[in-house]
């Protein structure tokens, strides 16, 4: 092989475990994305997309463990002919959605790299037609690679990948995700990530007697006709735009953010998870002289109401919008523990904590 060669199977196999592995992380942020494609294409091209939707979490798995098999595949190359068309044909696949989200403006994030990098449609979109050309490469050139390993050790390494990979997963599902890079995370200040990091600052572009100018103040000559407004320091936007607490007596965004609050979120009271309700009840009631709790659904009245009363949930509640506690916590039930807006602790409902545990980290 010469450089060439090299560089971009190197490129192509670790960008391919990156992206994996970076999903791999949050599978459940994945399966959300996936569903608002299965969604889209439902409308847009077949309604029997629809019926993906409830399964976008297992195609989610698929695709992020093939992306890493495939990576560590083309790194080792590992029955390279098989994996020189799967690549291909992988990553046309990838350019297709891509392309169709930028084109008609129809998911704002692909969600390439997770939450940890996120890209513009057409960044993503670049970045697939790149990908495209080097598998391509890759493809034309297949013959030209030799295994690293025989067989039966290239088979080892795939199946212990495969395994770890499985691993990462479940336990990111079952638990949270190892490294949480969304704007909730344990230590993130709310109250702050809804504020722009600095003031913002624009340009307007202006016409007079058909030439075009650039102010960085609004000009006091009214000759000039107004263009355009252009923000220049985007970077500065708030992480934080949707984050909305309420009831029927109003709105409650600044009162969540003051003082101590526990937290149960359900984003769906309907799918929920139900056997650590009793846990979560449990430790509300030995919390709740020390600690306001409070219930947050993306439910309606009535149904959080039913629910309420069938499982004895000893809590006022709220209303936030459903993607906005998928994106607080990757858990139905989930629970958050938070000081003056402050992210103090973040927990799956299978890792109930103890009240000497809330009560430590709240004195640290």
């Amino acid at each position: 092989m010469n450089v060439a060669d090299r560089i971009v199977r190197w490129f192509v196999g670790l960008l391919f475990i990156f992206s994996g592995l970076v999903k791999l992380n949050d599978p459940m942020g994945t399966a959300i994305k996936m569903a608002e494609y299965f969604e889209v294409f439902s409308n847009d091209i077949s309604s029997l997309f629809h019926f993906l939707v409830p399964v976008a979490l297992w195609v989610g798995l698929f695709v992020l463990i093939l992306e890493v098999l495939l990576g560590v595949a083309v790194l080792i190359n590992y029955r390279i002919n098989l994996t020189a068309w799967v690549l291909l044909l992988l990553i046309v696949f990838f350019t297709f959605l891509t392309f169709y989200s930028a084109a008609f403006d129809k998911v704002t994030d692909c969600g390439c790299f997770g939450d940890a990098i996120p890209l513009t449609p057409w960044q993503s979109f670049i970045k697939d037609i790149v990908l495209l050309v080097l598998s391509i490469y890759i493809f034309i050139h297949r013959k030209k690679y030799d295994p690293v390993f025989r067989p039966k050790a290239g088979n080892i390494v795939l199946g212990s990948v495969l395994v770890l990979g499985m691993i990462i997963a479940y336990y990111a599902i079952e638990h949270l995700p190892p490294i949480d890079f969304r704007p909730y995370k344990v230590g993130a200040d709310i109250r702050a990530s809804m504020q722009p990091s600095e003031e913002f600052r624009y340009k307007y572009v202006m016409e007079k007697d058909g030439a075009r100018y650039e102010f960085e103040h609004y000009p006091s000559d009214t000759s000039y006709k107004f263009t355009e407004m252009i923000l220049l320091n985007p970077e500065a936007a708030p992480k934080i735009t949707d984050y909305n607490v309420w009831n029927e007596e109003g709105d409650f965004t600044e009162e969540s953010l003051n003082e101590i609050r526990f937290l149960v979120l359900f984003s769906d009271v309907n799918k929920s998870r139900l056997n650590r309700i009793g846990a979560i009840n449990d430790l509300v009631s030995e919390l709740k002289s020390d600690i306001s709790c409070w219930v947050i659904t993306a439910n309606d009245e009535a149904t959080y109401e039913n629910f309420r009363h069938e499982y004895q949930i000893p809590m006022p509640y709220y209303y936030a919008d459903g993607t906005v506690i998928k994106a607080m916590v990757r858990a139905n039930p989930g629970l958050i523990l938070m000081q003056d807006g402050k992210v103090l602790g973040k927990w799956h409902n299978n890792d109930v904590p103890s009240k000497e545990k809330i009560l430590a980290l709240i004195k640290q």
